[in-house]
C-alpha cells in the first residue's frame, strides 16, 4: 500500500494550518476520528504541532478517549514531554491512575532526552493519590523532585502536600508545606483542605492563624476549608466572623460557600442562622438542600425537615440517599414513626433507591425510641446487613432508654458474636443492669472488660469561648485555670443541687477505668461537659448561650445537670453528642429526655 505522499510547502502550510484550527475547535471524539482521517489523507501524521494536539485531545478533554490517546502516542516518532505530559495527565484522573505511574516509569527509564517538567511531576502525584499502597512510588517521586530541584516549585510541592495527605501521611504533607520556602494561596488552601478532610479541624484552624499572619488573603476554597473545621468543632464564633468576610468579598454567591455556612450554623447549633444563608442563596444544589434537611433532622426538629423535603421536590430537586438519612433522623429523633415509616418505603417505591445500612440504622433507631423493640428486632432480622453491628449497637441503646434487658442481652449477644463488641457496648448493657438493680449483670460486664482487656474510648468536650475552642477530658487538670474551673464547677453543683439536683452513681462498675464519661457515672467524677459548662460560666457574660461539643453521647447523669444548669443561670445551652443536639433552657431539653 502506497504512503500519502507529503504536500508541497505552499500547500502543506495551508492544509496544517487549517487542522490546527479544526483542532482547536473540535469538541466530540467523532469529529477528532474525522481529523484524524484528514491529517492522515494530507501526510501529517508525523507534523509535531499536529501530532500533539491530537494527543491532547484524546487524553485530556472529556470527550477523549484513553485507548485511542494510546494508539497516537505510541505513533509517535520520539515523544516529547508534552507528550508525555498528555499521557501521563489523562490516566492520572482516569478509572485507572497505576497507568500513569507506569508511563511515568517508562518515561523516567527511556525516553531520550525527556526529563519530568512541573506538569510531569503535578500528575504523577495526583496519581499516586489515588492509587492504593503507593507509598514507595510516591516517596521514589518525592526523590526525584528533589534531585530535579523542583523541591522548590509550588505547584509540585502543593501537589505533593495533596498526594501525601490523601493517603494519610498527614505529618509528612505537613513538613513538606513547612520546608516549602515559597507558598501561595493555593498552597496554603491545601493544607487547611488536607487537615479539614482528615479529620485534624484544629490543626487546620491553627493553619489558617499563621495563614492570617502571613497576610496572604483568603479565597472560597479557603472559607469551605476552615467552615468545615468550624462545623466538626462548634467553633461558631470564627464561622461567623468568616460568614462576615465571605460578605464582604462578594463571596456569598458561591453555591459551595452557602453550603459550607449552611452546614456549619446547622452544625453549631444554630438552625435560624442557617435558614437566613439558605432564602439568601440565588442557586442552589442537592447539597443545600441536604443540608437543611439534614440539619432539621439532627436536631430532633422532623416537622421541619419533612417541610424541607417537600418544598425541595416542588423546586424540581431530586433526593438522594442522605436526604432520607436527614429526614429518617429528624422523625426519629421526633417520635414521628409512621412518618418515618413512609419515607423508607418511598426510597423503594418512589425513588428506586435500595436502603443503605445507615437508612436501616435509623429505622432500628425510629422503632427503639419509640419504645418499639420487638419492631426494631424484626428491622434486623428482615435486613440483609444483620451482621453489620451498627445494627445491634443502635438497638442495645434504645434498650438502654426503655431500661429492656431481654433484647438488650441478644443485642450484646449478636455483638459478641459478630467479634464487635466494645467497651462502650458493655457500658449500655451494664447501664441497663444497673437501672434494674441487676448487679449479677453488671458484675459480668465488669468482668468482660477486665478478662478481655477493652479499652474505652476517651470522653472529650469542645468550648468555644471568644475565638478560642477549648477542649476538656474527663477529671482534666491539664490546665494552668485547673484550680480556679475546680472551684468554680464546686460552686454551679451547690448553686443546682439547692433547685434539686441529685448527682447520679450507676453501680460499682463505673469504678472500672475508663467508664466515667462512656454514659454511665463514678460519684465524685467530673465529666468534660461539666467541666467545660464551669469554664464557659467563669469566661462568658451572664445570659451568654454556651455551646458544647462532645465525642460521646450524653450520660445520664450531665443530661440532668445541664438542664439544671440552663435553670439556675438562666443559660441557653446546646450539647451536639455523638447522636443528635440537645438545646437546654429553663430546666428542660429538647429531646425530652429520650436521647
Amino acid at each position: 500500500m502506497l504512503s500519502p505522499s507529503p504536500p508541497s510547502d505552499a500547500a502543506g502550510a495551508s492544509k496544517t494550518k487549517t487542522i490546527l484550527n479544526l483542532l482547536q475547535g473540535c469538541n466530540s471524539l467523532k469529529k477528532l476520528h474525522k481529523i484524524h482521517a484528514c491529517v492522515i489523507i494530507a501526510g501529517l501524521q508525523n507534523h509535531r504541532a499536529i501530532s500533539t494536539k491530537l494527543l491532547n485531545f484524546c487524553a485530556v478533554s472529556v470527550s477523549g478517549c484513553l485507548v485511542h490517546a494510546q494508539l497516537l502516542f505510541r505513533q509517535i516518532h520520539n515523544p516529547k514531554t508534552d507528550d508525555w505530559n498528555s499521557i501521563i495527565r489523562g490516566f492520572s484522573r482516569s478509572s485507572s491512575p497505576l497507568q500513569s505511574v507506569f508511563f511515568y516509569n517508562e518515561m523516567v527509564s527511556v525516553a531520550a532526552g525527556c526529563r519530568p517538567d512541573t506538569y510531569t511531576f503535578s500528575f504523577v502525584l495526583r496519581a499516586c493519590e489515588r492509587v492504593p499502597l503507593a507509598e514507595s512510588k510516591r516517596k521514589e517521586v518525592h526523590g526525584a523532585i528533589i534531585r530535579s530541584g523542583y523541591d522548590r516549585d509550588v505547584v509540585v510541592c502543593t501537589n505533593l502536600i495533596r498526594s501525601y495527605a490523601g493517603n494519610g501521611e498527614i505529618e509528612t504533607a505537613r513538613k513538606v508545606f513547612v520546608e516549602m520556602p515559597l507558598r501561595d494561596l493555593l498552597s496554603w488552601n491545601s493544607m487547611i483542605s488536607c487537615y479539614s478532610q482528615a479529620g485534624f479541624h484544629h490543626e487546620a484552624l491553627r493553619t489558617y492563624d499563621l495563614m492570617r499572619i502571613a497576610n496572604v488573603g483568603l479565597d472560597g476554597f479557603t472559607l469551605v476549608g476552615l467552615l468545615s473545621s468550624c462545623a466538626h468543632v462548634g467553633a461558631l464564633n470564627l464561622g461567623v466572623e468568616l460568614h462576615r468576610m465571605a460578605s464582604e468579598k462578594g463571596l456569598l454567591k458561591n453555591v459551595y460557600v452557602g453550603n459550607a455556612l449552611i452546614d456549619m450554623y446547622a452544625k453549631c447549633g444554630n438552625l435560624n442562622a442557617a435558614l437566613s444563608v439558605f432564602d439568601g442563596m440565588q442557586k442552589r444544589d442537592i447539597f443545600t438542600w441536604n443540608s437543611m434537611v439534614v440539619g432539621y433532622g439532627v436536631h430532633g426538629r422532623g416537622d421541619e425537615a419533612i417541610e424541607f423535603f417537600r418544598q425541595m421536590l416542588l423546586a424540581g430537586v431530586q433526593p438522594n440517599s442522605i436526604t432520607f438519612l436527614g429526614l429518617l433522623s429528624g422523625c426519629s429523633h421526633q417520635g414521628l414513626v409512621e412518618e418515618g415509616v413512609k419515607y423508607f418505603n418511598l426510597m423503594t417505591s418512589n425513588y428506586n433507591m435500595e436502603p443503605g445500612i445507615k437508612h436501616h440504622g435509623c429505622l432500628v433507631d425510629l422503632f427503639g425510641r419509640a419504645g418499639k423493640l420487638k419492631r426494631a428486632l424484626e428491622v434486623i432480622n428482615t435486613c440483609r446487613s444483620q451482621k453489620d453491628p451498627v445494627l445491634w449497637r443502635t438497638l442495645l441503646g434504645s434498650c438502654k432508654i426503655h431500661k429492656n434487658v431481654q433484647i438488650g442481652e441478644i443485642a450484646m449477644r449478636n455483638l459478641v458474636q459478630l467479634g464487635a463488641s466494645n467497651a462502650g457496648d458493655c457500658v449500655l448493657l451494664a447501664t441497663i443492669y444497673g437501672e434494674v438493680n441487676n448487679a449479677d449483670g453488671v458484675a459480668t460486664m465488669r468482668k468482660m472488660i477486665k478478662s478481655q482487656g477493652i479499652k474505652t474510648t476517651p470522653g472529650w468536650s469542645w468550648i468555644e469561648i471568644g475565638d478560642q475552642v477549648h477542649k476538656f477530658i474527663v477529671d482534666d487538670k491539664s490546665r494552668p485555670d485547673t484550680n480556679e474551673i475546680y472551684l468554680k464547677l464546686r460552686q454551679v453543683i451547690h448553686e443546682v443541687a439547692l433547685l434539686g439536683y441529685v448527682e447520679e452513681d450507676s453501680m460499682s462498675f463505673t469504678s472500672v477505668e475508663g467508664f466515667s464519661d462512656q454514659g454511665c457515672c463514678r460519684i465524685g467524677s467530673y465529666h468534660s461537659e461539666k467541666l467545660a459548662i464551669a469554664f464557659g460560666i467563669s469566661r462568658t457574660p451572664q445570659g451568654t448561650c454556651l455551646r458544647i461539643v462532645k465525642n460521646l453521647r450524653v450520660c445520664r447523669d450531665c443530661h440532668s445537670f445541664t438542664k439544671f444548669v440552663s435553670k439556675a443561670f438562666n443559660r441557653e445551652i446546646v450539647v451536639r453528642d455523638r447522636v443528635r443536639f440537645h438545646h437546654f433552657k429553663d430546666g428542660l431539653c429538647s429531646c425530652k429526655d429520650y436521647w
